[in-house]
């Protein structure tokens, strides 16, 4: 395995996605744990905040509305790391690829309708035990120029 370090710094993106509504709850239940078919379809499980589901409940709320859950930035902050992974410049043997780890820092809510723009960079390349890590960050902006959600992903090559 043997990964070119000419390769870190290079970037992705921007890349954009419009969160909508109906996305950020069906993932909120899936998360949840929520059961087709158990009950009212689509009823929340009682331990899900009714903050990411529940548009009166959200309204009176500390962010005045409807908000995602956390995890779903990996939605649209995941696209840089999948890009360089798949670069073809990186030769990256995929099939002895596995994803290693990944860090999300939440700086901000976001919101129906948000829309996200997400860059990345690869930030390190580097091999220990015979197995290759690429490591790529990204940050993901809304509509307003506010940086909302920043990630460090990380991929290991199997030797």
């Amino acid at each position: 395995m043997a990964l070119d370090k000419r390769f870190i710094g290079r970037e992705y993106g921007p890349y954009r996605y419009t969160i909508g509504e109906e996305k950020m709850r069906e993932f909120t239940l899936a998360l949840g744990g929520a059961k087709p078919g158990a009950g009212t379809p689509g009823e929340p499980p009682a331990h899900v905040s009714p903050l990411l589901y529940d548009e009166q409940a959200a309204k009176a709320g500390p962010h005045g509305g409807l908000i995602a859950f956390p995890s779903f930035a990996v939605v649209f902050a995941i696209r840089p790391f999948s890009a360089a992974i798949a670069d073809p410049e990186l030769n990256i043997n995929m099939q002895m690829l596995v994803h290693g780890e990944q860090d999300l820092e939440f700086l901000d809510v976001m919101r129906p309708g948000d829309v996200m723009t997400t860059t990345g960079r690869i930030a390190d390349l580097y091999e220990r035990a015979r197995m290759g890590f690429v490591v790529v960050t990204s940050e993901s902006r809304n509509q307003h120029g506010n940086v909302v959600v920043k990630g460090t992903w990380t991929a290991i090559i199997r030797g």
